[in-house]
Formats: C-alpha cells, structure tokens, sequence
C-alpha cells in the first residue's frame, strides 16, 4: 500500500467513525455522555465545596491575595530570558471559551478565590472573588432581594471571567454591556503590585481596558458589581410577531432604540424560528395577583419543555403572558444550553425523556471539553456554530439575512444592548457611529446576535467551509467575493468563541490603542500573552476548515 493510498484510507475511516457518531449522537449522549457528565459534576461539586471549605474565609482574602503577590514577584525574579508568560492555573476545561489556550507553554499561577465578600445595600453592589459563579451569585442575592444588573444565564460561568471577557443579557437594554456594571477592579499587576481600578480614579486608563482583555493586563482577585433590587417573580409576556420588518422594528421600539424616554421593561429579547417569524418576550418585576397563581410556571424545572420550545409554542398560540419564579427567568436557558443540546439530543425535548432523564441536564460544559480530543475538536469547530456577536440594532434585518446566507441556523437569540460612548480609546470598543447613537444620548442600541447549533449544509450533507462563513460574518475579508459584514457595520464577534482573524485584521476590527498604552504602562508586556494570542484558536483554523469541509 502506497503512503497515499494509507493516508485515503485512515481518512475514509475516519470520515465513516464521525458519520457513525454524528448519525448515533443522540443516543450516545444519553447512554454515555450524561451519566459520565453527572458523576464527572457531581465530583466537580464535591470538589468546589472542599475548596471552598479549605478556603472559603473572606476575612482571609488580603492573605490570599497577597500570597498571589509574592508568586509574581518571584516569577519576576527568574532571569528575563527563562520567564515564561504568566497564566492562571485553572485548566482550559473548567472555561466556557470554546478555544483550549496553551497553558502549558506558560507559568500557571494558582488563584483560589471563590468566596462571596461583601454586600453593600447602601451602595447597591457586591464584592466576590473572581472564581464566583453565576449559579452561586444567582443564589445569594435572590434570597435577598437582589440580582446582578447583568446576569448571565449559564450556571458554570465565572463573574471574574466574565469581567475580563464580555457579558450581557435581556437587561443590558437598560445598563449596556457586564463592564458598565462594574464598580471597581482589584488587579495583581505584572511587576506584583496590587492596584483598584475604577472609573474615575488614577487607574481609569487600566478600568476602561480591563473589559476584553481576558486576563492579559493582570490577575483579577476582586470585583465589586452592581446590583438591583428584584421581586419574587417576571410577569412575561410572549409577543409572536410574522415578518422580519415588523419584529426587528417593534424590538428596537420596545428597547427605546428609537426614542430615549420611551420606558423600557426591565428583560427584554426574542427568539428568531425563521426568517419571518419570531417571538419577542418583555418581562418586569411583578407580585403574583392572587387570582393569577393559576399562571405561575417555573421554565427551568427539569420535566418542563425546553425553554426554546416553549416559546415557540406561541407561534400558534397567540400573544399570552406568565409569572416566572426570577431565579427560573435568569437560568431560563441553562437545562438546553439555549438551544444547543438539541443537536446533541435530538429528542431531549420528548417528555418521557424529560421526565426520565431531564435531571441530568445540561451536560457539564466543563465535562464536555474535559473529553474534547483534538479530533472532536476539528470535527465541532466545522460542523457546528457557536457564535455571539454584537451588532448595531439598525442594521437588524441585515444581520438575519446574512446569518441566514451564511448559516441558515434557527432558532436565533436577540438580546438589545446599549454599547456607550466613552470618547477615543477607552477600550477596546470604539465609540458608536454617528448613525447608531440613539438621539439625545450618550450610548447606541446595538443587539447580541447569537447563533448556535448546526448549519443547514451541514444537516443537508453539502459543503460547508465554517472558515469562509465566519470570515465573511466577521466582515474582515477584502478580497472578492467575501463581503465584510461585522467591521463594516461596526460590530465585535465575543472572544470566547473561534475568529478567524490575521492579527491585522484583529486590530483593525478592536482599539487596541489604549491597550497597548496600559500594557507598557502597567509592567503586562513580557508578563502576560497578548490578546490576540491568548484568544486566537489553537488550532490551524484554516487548514482543518478546507480539510473538513466535504460532507462526511
């Protein structure tokens, strides 16, 4: 047998193995995938709690942080050209990034800060510790009367990496994006000194870059976030509307994007089925009438419908509302991971199954990666789309079109969000256009497009180049017959997902000229990977597209 006739053949193999497993995923999930993923969470919890328990002492934070402190310092020590750049030591699999960043090429510095610090009626904010989790901050505040003004709606998801990535949700119509939300940063710098960061004091320069730097300007070991007070339920209401004109021009009206007093409600999103039709869902604060406890559903129980689905069900229905629990409003979308494990469950929305096995939802992301072999990672990374970008709200019916030209992936997520103007580099967001500015304000109403899931072609067994479609999503590409479509527009694509930049196109779609500044400014240079480096994927994106874009 010839070499290239051996390597056709481990090929065909390998093609015939992924079209068994993508054909059969439904029930290897269930038969494989879930009781592991349960025991592997159940472990992981365990392991949370001794954590906490060996750690968990907020009145020791200031040891513990400077503990931090001294191994910085010692690294600074090391002689220049031994150093390795510095990195957290919590494993690539314990992130929701969908990227698997080297750390092993760098120096990994423990940070065990897990701990809830301080909550501050008087000043409407809490402090924690950076490894605090959406599910554990959700839990404590709703007991109290409060939630984040900006809460994620993934359990697993740190408030610590959120702040160094990027964060919104269906209130961010009223605050804008998580770091508008941000009190203040305490940060380990490069050299080991410790500095607070906020808007307005000496350190502005490095509160303003903090925001999408994902850990390249420092060691974050405390936050201080704001907080609003709640009630105990979200009276919401599902409007279906049919035709894309009349749904993308009701969101805008309703988020205030086309008039500044007009009084927003305090959740706002829709869900997009087609290209013609989508449900857009407006919740406030509200006490349950007592003749209304007949309308109380808790969406996030694990025999109820998918939250995705139930919504769809107003389609036919009609317009109608109900009173959810907030603690089942804010995790909503946690048992499907929005709507991404339909494609790994195809029946998990089948209520035997959600009465049989709908408690071991969602699979553990951190389990999902922890099993990623770099074969299942090519295999994903062509094959499937897991994408947010953000997007000014007046070009919303382009960006259906060009997620349904590229994509064709439904449902599509929507959430309203005011992007600020801050003045010239402060960030590495640019200021809104002029066109996108809401009249009489300060910020624009842009909008999170999200999509997720399996793309058409790719269901259909046709070609589907996941490089070319992403590049040409992210509007990057000059050369014919791409078309730019997110820079053009004035858009960023989240960085905890794949991008298909050059560096000269990274820097051309972000600001990165008060990053750089900070980095010098702030001993980050030679400490900590740059941001394109540490968020570019690890993989070679472009060869594994064209080598994976045939149909299995």
């Amino acid at each position: 047998m010839t070499k290239g006739s051996l390597v056709n053949y481990i090929w065909e193999i390998k093609k015939k193995s992924f079209r068994w497993l993508e054909n059969n995923r439904g029930f290897i999930v269930v038969l494989i995938v879930l009781p592991l993923s349960f025991f592997f969470g159940l472990f992981f919890r365990l392991q949370k709690w001794f954590l906490r328990l060996l750690y968990s002492a907020p009145k020791k934070h200031d040891e513990r942080v400077s503990q931090i402190q001294t191994k910085v310092i010692l690294w600074g020590k090391q002689p220049r050209n031994e150093r390795k750049l510095m990195c957290t030591s919590r494993p690539n699999w314990q992130s929701l990034s969908t990227t698997f960043f080297r750390k092993d090429l760098c120096h990994k510095i423990s940070i065990p800060l897990y701990d809830i610090l301080e909550l501050n009626e008087k000043a409407m904010s809490v402090k924690v510790e950076p490894f605090v989790t959406v599910g554990q901050i959700t839990d404590y505040l709703v007991k109290r009367g409060y939630t984040l003004a900006v809460c994620l709606e993934v359990a697993e998801a740190t408030l610590g990496g959120l702040a160094m990535g990027v964060g919104m949700t269906t209130y961010s119509q009223n605050v804008g994006l998580y770091q508008e939300t941000v009190v203040s940063y305490d940060v380990i710098l490069g050299d080991g000194s410790l500095v607070t960061a906020t808007r307005s004091n000496e350190y502005s320069d490095l509160y303003y870059t903090l925001p999408w730097s994902h850990g390249t300007l420092g060691f974050l070991v405390c936050l201080e976030l704001q907080i609003i007070k709640i009630k105990p339920h979200i009276k919401l209401e599902y409007i279906p509307i049919e035709g894309k004109s009349k749904y993308c021009e009701l969101i805008r009206h309703i988020s205030g994007a086309n008039d500044k007093t007009f009084k927003t409600p305090d959740y706002l999103e829709a869900t997009v089925f087609s290209k013609e039709k989508a449900v857009i869902m407006v919740g406030n604060f509200a006490d349950v009438p007592q003749g209304e406890k007949h309308k109380i559903n808790r969406v996030s129980a694990f025999y109820k419908p998918w939250f995705f689905k139930h919504v769809e069900t107003f389609l036919e229905k009609g317009r109608d509302y109900e009173y959810i629990p907030l603690e089942d409003y804010l995790l909503r979308h946690n048992r499907s991971i929005f709507w991404v494990v339909e494609t790994m469950i195809p029946f998990g929305n089948n209520i035997l199954f959600r009465w049989i096995f709908g408690w071991l939802l969602p699979p553990q992301i951190a389990f999902l990666k922890f099993t990623t072999t770099p074969g299942i990672r090519a295999m994903t990374f062509t094959k499937q789309v897991f994408q947010d970008i953000v997007l000014p709200m007046n070009k919303l019916e382009k960006q259906i079109d060009k997620a349904e030209e590229l994509f064709n992936i439904y449902p599509i997520l929507i959430y309203p969000c005011r992007i600020y103007d801050h003045g010239p580099h402060r960030g590495q967001l640019r200021p809104p256009r002029r066109d996108q500015m809401v009249v009489k304000s300060n910020y624009g109403m842009f909008n999170d497009i999200g999509i997720y899931g399996v793309p058409q072609k790719v269901k259909d067994k046709q070609r589907f180049d996941a490089v070319k479609a992403m590049r040409e999503m992210e509007k990057i590409i000059k050369m014919e017959p791409f078309t730019r479509f997110t820079r053009d527009v004035g858009g960023y694509p989240f960085l905890y997902a794949d991008t298909f930049m050059t560096r000269k196109e990274f820097e051309e779609m972000f600001d990165l000229e008060a990053y750089e500044k900070v980095r010098t400014k702030y001993k980050a240079n030679g400490a900590f990977p740059h941001l394109f480096d540490k968020t570019k994927p690890e993989i070679n994106v472009f060869q594994i597209g064209e080598e994976y874009a045939d149909p299995f």
